[in-house]
């Protein structure tokens, strides 16, 4: 992966919030997008890819916009916003802009960053519920505008101001006890971040 720049977004906090968390209140979804995002950055960095992570450390808070900018600015392959999702059901789920939306009087993003996040999210998805391997369902392949905040703008906020490839990842559904269970281990969140890996490597594949 020599040449492939992976910009990492553990998400929360930002504007929005500081995220959900187990029924519990013993993980939070800030601290899980956290050390995935620490994992990943080194399997990837093993595999040769260069990682730029939008936080310093896990209780940073950085805008949405922010974010965006800084894949941005490092002309990432792929803009990666690692979160986790509450409500019916389970599993890992993928989400990318399908449509413009607009935010802070911006709109975007652009149609060519939508055709790449559309074609990066199919091959994503698909390498990383099958190097899962059953251990989390396949919550499904879905668009932005299926979101809270994605049906209000059209997208998500860290993809209207993004001008390269992005994907919101929702790895869990964190108030699911099984969900939970697993993800509360360091051997689920490695085969979290191992999975993930299997995902951006499909997508740094060339392609016919």
């Amino acid at each position: 992966m020599s040449g492939y720049v992976v910009c990492v977004d553990p998400g929360h906090t930002s504007e929005t919030s500081a995220g959900t968390q187990s029924r519990d209140g013993k993980l939070t979804e800030r601290h899980l997008n956290w050390v995935v995002a620490v994992r990943l950055k080194k399997l990837l960095e093993d595999e040769g890819a260069t990682v730029v992570m939008t936080k310093s450390s896990e209780n940073e808070f950085v805008t949405n916009m922010r974010r965006a900018e800084i894949a941005n600015d490092a002309h990432a392959a792929l803009f990666l916003r690692l979160h986790c999702d509450s409500g019916a059901g389970r599993g890992f789920a993928t989400y990318y802009p399908a449509r413009q939306g607009t935010a802070h009087g911006v709109t975007g993003p652009p149609q060519a960053v939508l055709k790449a996040s559309a074609a990066a999210a199919k091959v994503f998805h698909k390498a990383t519920i099958k190097a899962l391997d059953g251990a989390l369902p396949d919550h499904g392949l879905r668009t932005e505008a299926g979101t809270k905040i994605g049906g209000k703008q059209g997208a998500l906020t860290g993809s209207i101001f993004s001008k390269v490839p992005a994907l919101t990842v929702e790895m869990v559904v964190l108030n699911n006890a099984k969900d939970y269970a697993f993800a509360r281990t360091e051997a689920g969140q490695e085969k979290i971040a191992e999975a993930i890996l299997a995902g951006v490597e499909a997508d740094a594949a060339p392609r016919n």
